[in-house]
């Protein structure tokens, strides 16, 4: 290593900052600097790909700690007050003995700090040091290296089944079409295999990468944290620009499937890679307790202050002036004793709380994590906190905003209805039982083509016991099959309506085309019979792995249809219901489909693909360049793909551009939002009319679909002519090598071409609610949680969800404010009905009552009603209704909706949602849940706890929400009345010794009064304790209102059990008093007493607030009892120089001895404790709290508390949500039409003709 000047070391920083500073960045190869020095590399300025996460070193870990450690001030203030004790007109205690309780609390802190930075350093070293192939111009191939060995600009090769090290630009793959297969589990967690394909042109073979003749400048943008896109051009030395994107990266951290290898550039290494970028650690969120406890540490300081000043005043007028014999000036000595007096009552401020706290977490997230309710049996999956520090906000929510497709339905989707042409094929039999519906096939086929049917439909039946995705089974329509058999026969479909119909839903998706014998094996088990024997057996590895039920047997059942049609010559295609066709189709020569597998990122993809194969139009391969669709017919078409136009939530819609192997012509087939093809509708299908009668046909299905709860898209066709193709094409390629506005650009050249459509028809696609999600929501509002539903589907569909999922009800009143486009429209609307509302509440005959209101904004709205000027009053109307729903929002409207509520309203809110488009309002959320379904990880990753069905969200909050916080709230009262009734004792001491800073309880056992003998009950009871049971709590929602808005905790609690530890502290310290009072007893002789007095008092209190007692209860009370005196007895044995001049020696002994000690206790006990105790008699039986009452139904039998709980049920609703008298409006319906209601007067005259105070119609 040769040895380098500071300066040229400060100068080569000074570049490295800036070369990495710039917006953009020049990459060469570095192989023609092989073996130079370090100074010559051409990308030495970018980080190495070495990662280090840990903070400490072992030389630096002391110093290090620390100065985190002081980063908290309470460390601060206590290491303060421990220094100061050390200067001897100040201290009050030894100064070795104050120095123990906060070196104690922070010896444990470094030594999970040490430990948790350990187990980061042996999991980084293990990372750097994971093998890799790094080409070498020396060796002439590639050598085994080192993940720390990797640099920017080295050419890495990954096999299959390897993880990749670094970002690496795709260059060359194994595959014949250059396209590489990647995993991206480890960065999203999801399971799907996504294309990525290498840059064209850069070999001269596709078999054959020569890294050395890579003689061209990668030019890429910044690095950042967006998984999603990536800018990047490669140069070649004739100045030609190559584009490349997010589909040519790979990843560092995804890992590469079906391709034997792949070759990269390394564009980012270490702390610059993507996946580094986006691994910010654990998320740190401060709940809403916790603001109110450092509320309350301050008013303790406050408190302190005050009772310093005064033993300080104290010291100054009684001691220094009426005894006057000491030469320190008064002033000086009174200012000296003030921080004497902070030393000797320190404790009042709890060190030991915040650990406490953190220890009760942990206990409560055990007690969730563990909980048989919230764990998920399909998926293998459980509960997740991913924050540990908001377990107690689960029981202060007061409203929830949800997503709906996937959160509250099952985001399985099923193919259900299409409409062609305008003509409706309902698809009556799909999603009932399929023996039903064999059993009627086989009623209605002639015999020959029965034999047929029946080699295809009994592996369907296999598959369906097997537990397959219901997206899979898709049953044909009958009259759409003979419809497809007449246009195969007319012009050998060639250009056929129907034809290019299921050639759009075939063609146009991003599925990917997998084969079940390619290096991903995703089951294990031999034989069929075996998996469809107990599949949840089968996949339990797989389960747990993937975290997805549905994902885990979509794949499988592909896999093993596809066995079974490798062993059976006469099945080759496995699930073929396309067989079923009762005019043209009859056995059909083996395909050269053999294994297909499909891999779909949508499950709406999925289910279209299946339901085009159920037709005859099975997708058989994809590639970069090409399409393989195999046509019922049985002639394979191979559709060369020209460009994919990916789907993005600006434009709606997602088009591919091919030539068509036949015709030769270019089409472009588009799929999307009905509102966003139908304005792009120009050419008519030649021979079948006006476009305008299909487009009204297609509309009127569309909103039939959408009334039926279905997810709804519209598919198109347009031919291209070439003069037009190509023109588009040379902006295509412009807007792809451009670094600035490539999104802007590409976008418009995406608009640019689709235009003047032609309508083939439309697709509905049903997806079902979850399992009990009307149930939970309607106990989330029982439990006075005000549930909002956001959602970007059209009104009709989300309004169906709604009333289905009982977020609105028959009786309700539903607002509808959607299609508004004037603001002064919005305005008219906002004001009027509020002022109908607040007449309601104005009148005098509707008192106790609460109107059930809805309301129903769309996005274009709700931009409008979130300007500055009426946000106000949106909020003021949509906090009086019971229930919000939002369509067609974008994922920036949802966390705009979010924070607004939660800043401008200050209540707690949780957002759930499953998908990437509710990540930010996830996020924005006091509390985020995520799902864990079918569209990913992504929430999952940015939530705070996930979940696998929306029904446990009723348990996670209901249960263990409520108990978290009232566990972790009465213990963190009562903590602070236990600090201050024994500092108290000192306090009251001082009036009597001169206020002198003496204490009359030996300092050692003083110590070990708050680090052992009152520790461990508080925070047992922190975790333990239960007021009520959780069977109590799920059948009366009601009971989660007592923790909503102040809660339990809050100013008055507070100041009540400061007051009551000041009364009893009093009580221990007169009653010793007065009893010694006129005796010659020493110090420690007044002071045992006094102590164990308050020992007694201070658990009895806890005993009272313990709401269930068990045998963990009493073991621990009266473990510290004796552990009080086991230690207090040994020390006082053996200690009889411990604190000179004092002399603790066989104080307790004698104590015992006499039964005045006993009698002081006792009085002391009771009379402390006897205002609490009859306070909490006389209001638990004059009037008590529905806590309580819960309680006592808690006592009583099974079937009788049942009963008394439904009673209970039912007489809170009848007495706090009365019937309104406004019109109730009907089941939502198209063909009914609801002006307005007569319960808001005039209505009509500000409504207008798109607005309307009623159910939802076009």
């Amino acid at each position: 290593m040769t040895w380098r000047s500071p300066l040229a070391l400060l100068r080569d920083a000074v570049l490295s900052q800036k070369a990495r500073e710039k917006e953009l960045r020049s990459l060469v190869s570095n192989l023609p600097f092989e073996g130079l020095g370090k100074s010559k590399q051409p990308n030495r300025f970018f980080k190495p790909n070495a990662i280090k996460t840990n903070k400490y070193t072992p030389l630096f870990f002391i110093p290090m700690n620390l100065y985190e450690q002081f980063h908290r001030l309470a460390n601060v203030y206590f290491v303060g007050l421990a220094i100061l004790n050390f200067i001897p007109v100040v201290n009050a205690f030894q100064p070795e003995v104050a120095l123990i309780p906060i070196c104690v609390i922070m010896f444990l802190t470094a030594l999970k700090d040490g430990w948790e930075d350990f187990r980061r350093y042996q999991s980084d070293k293990k990372l750097n040091n994971m093998p890799c192939l790094i080409y070498s111009r020396t060796a002439k191939h590639y050598i085994e290296r080192r993940w720390k060995d990797v640099r920017v600009g080295d050419f890495v090769k990954v096999v299959c089944n390897e993880t990749v090290p670094a970002d690496l630009l795709l260059l060359h793959t194994s595959d014949p079409n250059n396209v590489c297969h990647i995993e991206t589990s480890n960065l999203d967690g999801e399971t799907n295999l996504k294309q990525r394909n290498a840059l064209p042109g850069l070999c001269t073979s596709n078999d054959v990468f020569e890294p050395e003749s890579f003689n061209c400048t990668v030019v890429c943008e910044k690095p950042n944290n967006n998984l999603n896109h990536f800018k990047c051009f490669v140069e070649k030395p004739d100045k030609e620009k190559t584009g490349a994107g997010i589909e040519s990266l790979l990843l560092r951290g995804c890992t590469v499937r079906n391709t034997e290898h792949a070759i990269g550039f390394v564009v980012y290494a270490g702390h610059e890679t993507k996946s580094m970028l986006n691994n910010n650690g654990p998320r740190y969120k401060r709940s809403k307790l916790e603001r109110r406890l450092n509320v309350d540490v301050f008013f303790c300081v406050l408190l302190l202050f005050i009772m310093c000043l005064i033993g300080s005043l104290g010291h100054f007028y009684v001691w220094l002036l009426i005894n006057c014999f000491n030469d320190i000036v008064p002033s000086l000595s009174s200012f000296y004793m003030f921080f004497t007096m902070i030393i000797l009552l320190q404790i009042l401020i709890p060190i030991s709380l915040y650990v406490s706290v953190e220890l009760v977490k942990i206990g409560q997230i055990f007690f969730i994590l563990t909980d048989v309710d919230l764990y998920d049996e399909e998926t293998d999956s459980r509960v997740q906190c991913r924050s540990l520090n908001i377990t107690e906000d689960l029981g202060q929510i007061e409203y929830i905003f949800s997503d709906k497709t996937g959160t509250l339905t099952e985001n399985k989707m099923v193919f259900r209805r299409c409409s062609i042409m305008g003509k409706d094929y309902p698809h009556k039999e799909n999603g009932k039982d399929l023996s039903h519906f064999i059993h009627t096939f086989k009623n209605t086929v002639p015999q020959p083509v029965r034999r047929n049917c029946s080699a295809e439909v009994d592996p369907v039946n296999k598959d369906s016991c097997r537990g397959v995705g219901k997206e899979t089974q898709v049953i044909p329509d009958e009259k759409l099959l003979q419809q497809i058999s007449r246009s195969e026969r007319s012009s050998s479909g060639i250009s056929d309506p129907y034809m290019d119909f299921f050639l759009a839903l075939a063609i146009c998706n991003s599925v990917v085309v997998s084969m079940a014998t390619t290096q991903r094996q995703r089951v294990s088990s031999p034989s069929h019979s075996h998996k469809t024997n107990n599949p949840l057996e089968s996949f339990s590895v797989l389960v747990k792995r993937t975290g997805s039920f549905w994902k885990v047997f979509d794949s499988p059942k592909q896999n093993g249809s596809s066995t079974s049609a490798h062993k059976r010559s006469d099945d080759p295609n496995g699930v073929q219901p396309r067989a079923l066709d009762t005019v043209t189709l009859s056995a059909r020569p083996a395909a050269a489909s053999g294994d297909v597998c499909y891999e779909a990122e949508s499950p709406d993809e999925a289910a279209l693909v299946y339901a085009a194969k159920t037709y005859g139009f099975t997708l058989l391969a994809r590639t970069p360049n090409s399409v393989t669709v195999r046509v019922p017919s049985g002639e394979e078409l191979v559709f060369e793909v020209l460009d994919t136009l990916a789907f993005d939530s600006n434009r709606k819609r997602m088009s591919v551009l091919v030539r068509h192997p036949i015709t030769g012509e270019y089409v472009l087939y588009t799929k999307g939002a009905d509102y966003a093809i139908m304005e792009l509708l120009g050419t008519p299908y030649a021979g079948y009319g006006q476009q305008k009668k299909i487009a009204a046909d297609t509309q009127y299905h569309l909103d039939c679909y959408a009334k039926d709860g279905l997810r709804t898209l519209c598919i198109t066709k347009k031919i291209v002519s070439s003069r037009e193709y190509q023109s588009w094409l040379a902006d295509r390629k412009r807007a792809f090598a451009a670094i600035d506005g490539r999104e802007e650009l590409m976008m418009a050249s995406a608009v640019q071409l689709e235009t003047e459509l032609t309508l083939l028809g439309a697709t509905g696609i049903e997806d079902r609610l979850q399992e009990s999600v009307p149930d939970t929501i309607t106990a989330l509002r029982e439990a006075g949680i005000k549930v909002w539903v956001l959602t970007g589907d059209k009104p009709e569909t989300a309004l169906n969800i709604g009333y289905a999922c009982r977020l609105m009800e028959e009786g309700d009143l539903v607002i509808n404010m959607t299609s508004v486009v004037f603001q002064v429209t919005c305005v008219s609307i906002l004001d009027c009905t509020l002022e109908e509302v607040r007449r309601y509440h104005e009148d005098p005959r509707n008192v106790d009552t609460t109107q059930k209101i809805s309301l129903m904004i769309d996005g274009d709205t709700l931009a409008i009603a979130l300007s500055p000027d009426l946000q106000d009053r949106f909020l003021d109307l949509a906090k009086r209704c019971r229930s919000v729903l939002c369509c067609r929002v974008t994922p920036l409207q949802k966390s705009r909706v979010v924070k607004l509520v939660r800043d401008k309203l200050k209540v707690m809110t949780l957002a759930v949602g499953d998908g990437a488009n509710d990540v930010n309002m996830i996020q924005v959320a006091d509390v985020g849940i995520g799902i864990s379904g079918q569209e990913g990880m992504q929430a999952v990753m940015a939530s705070d706890f996930a979940i696998t069905r929306f029904k446990h969200l009723k348990k996670l909050l209901l249960v263990h929400g409520h108990w978290c916080y009232t566990r972790l709230a009465n213990m963190i009262i009562y903590f602070f009345y236990k600090n201050a009734a024994y500092v108290n004792l000192l306090f009251w001491y001082q009036f009597y010794c001169g206020f002198s800073g003496t204490a009359m309880i030996d300092y050692w056992l003083m110590i070990f009064f708050n680090l052992f003998f009152t520790s461990t009950p508080p925070i047992m009871f922190g975790i333990m304790d239960k007021d009520v049971s959780a069977e109590m709590l799920m059948g009366v929602p009601e009971l989660y209102r007592t923790g909503q808005g102040s809660g339990e905790y809050n100013f008055r609690t507070f100041w009540i059990s400061m007051l009551d530890a000041f009364y009893q502290s009093l009580v221990c310290f007169f009653v010793p008093y007065l009893a010694y009072q006129g005796s010659d007893v020493d110090i420690f002789t007044f002071g045992t007493p006094l102590n164990t007095s308050s020992l007694f008092i201070i658990l009895l209190h806890l005993g009272i607030e313990i709401k269930s007692w068990t045998v963990v209860h009493w073991i621990i009370m009266l473990g510290s009892v004796a552990l009080y005196f086991i230690v207090t007895l040994a020390y006082s044995a053996i200690c009889v120089t411990c604190n000179p001049p004092s002399n603790p020696y066989w104080i307790l002994q004698n104590q015992m001895a006499d039964p005045m000690f006993y009698l002081i206790c006792i009085i002391s006990t009771v009379v402390a404790l006897l205002p609490r105790y009859t306070f909490y008699v006389l209001k638990n039986s004059i009037a008590p709290s529905p806590l309580i009452q819960a309680k006592h139904l808690d006592r009583m039998e099974p079937s009788v508390r049942d009963m008394w709980m439904k009673e209970w049920r039912s007489l809170r609703g009848g007495t706090e949500v009365k019937e309104s008298r406004l019109s109730t409006p009907p089941s939502p319906t198209l063909e009914t039409s609801v002006d307005f209601y007569p319960g808001f007067g005039d209505a009509a005259s500000f409504v207008g003709e798109d607005m309307s105070l009623n159910n939802i119609t076009d």
